[in-house]
């Protein structure tokens, strides 16, 4: 039981537990019933090892998604490590969002992809998706995803704020981008901020909605007429970018709230020039 106690002496009793079960599930297999019987606990002297390698750089507060190597989606399991921000549970809101309301088989365009979590669910939804990044790094683990998800998504570094070299339309844009402001950084937790990266999480104090701005622009040449945007936003910008929108001639503009009741999606349709 050392590795349980070493995880709720650093995360509390709870959330110590959480992790442990986590790790006993994800890497070595067993159920939530092989742990209530205490199979954990008769593990052989290899995986107590490699257990406790384990807790101990989870411990240490690097991210369990990161020792592990991969993250929960929307029932699937994404690779992901250092260079791309772990998903949430809030980016599975959105996908939701999007599948309600376009019709598979419509063209999508995902702005930043990350680990490729939003392109491979909805392209394995039936959707005829491309995504983009401005990170090797991440656009590797995506194609990583994609090829051991078997979804077929079309990869591409580029950069929405160098000008766009596409001469395409497509039906749907989605994008998580950076949204958290610099100032917020002191909230979060140390684990957040010593590993995951910052490119993927942060926007500078005095222009919060910098990445809407570019994404909007982008949406007005590369939308289809009466093509849809959807964003994931921070809650406390979520009416500025429904402004925003109104102001960069998108129509039916919507504010749309996650599971948990905060403000947090925008979604809206491209008017016709």
């Amino acid at each position: 039981m050392k590795a349980l106690q070493q995880l709720q002496q650093k995360y509390g009793s709870g959330e110590g537990r959480a992790l442990y079960e986590l790790i006993l599930r994800q890497r070595f297999g067993l159920s939530r019933t092989d742990i209530l019987l205490g199979k954990g606990t008769i593990l052989s002297a290899k995986n107590n090892e490699e257990l406790q390698i384990i807790v101990d750089r989870v411990a240490k507060g690097e991210p369990v998604q990161y020792v592990l190597g991969y993250e929960e989606f929307c029932g699937r399991m994404f690779r992901v490590g250092p260079g791309v921000l772990i998903p949430r549970p809030e980016t599975q809101g959105l996908v939701r969002l999007v599948e309600q309301n376009v019709a598979p088989g419509s063209t999508i365009l995902d702005i930043g992809t990350g680990s490729g979590c939003i392109a491979v669910t909805l392209a394995l939804a039936g959707y005829k998706v491309k995504a983009i990044d401005v990170s090797d790094d991440a656009l590797d683990i995506a194609r990583q995803n994609a090829e051991r998800l078997g979804a077929e998504v079309e990869f591409e570094k580029q950069d929405i704020f160098q000008g766009s070299r596409f001469d395409v339309q497509w039906n749907t844009i989605v994008s998580n981008p950076p949204y958290i402001c610099e100032s917020e950084a002191s909230t979060m937790d140390v684990n957040v901020l010593d590993h995951e990266p910052h490119l993927a999480l942060f926007v500078p104090d005095d222009d919060p909605l910098l990445f809407y701005k570019a994404i909007s622009e982008f949406g007005r040449e590369h939308l289809a007429g009466g093509g849809q945007i959807f964003l994931e936003v921070n809650r406390a910008y979520a009416v500025q970018v429904k402004e925003l929108l109104q102001q960069k001639r998108y129509g039916e503009v919507q504010v749309v709230r996650d599971d948990y009741d905060n403000d947090r999606y925008v979604w809206a349709r491209k008017i016709q020039d």
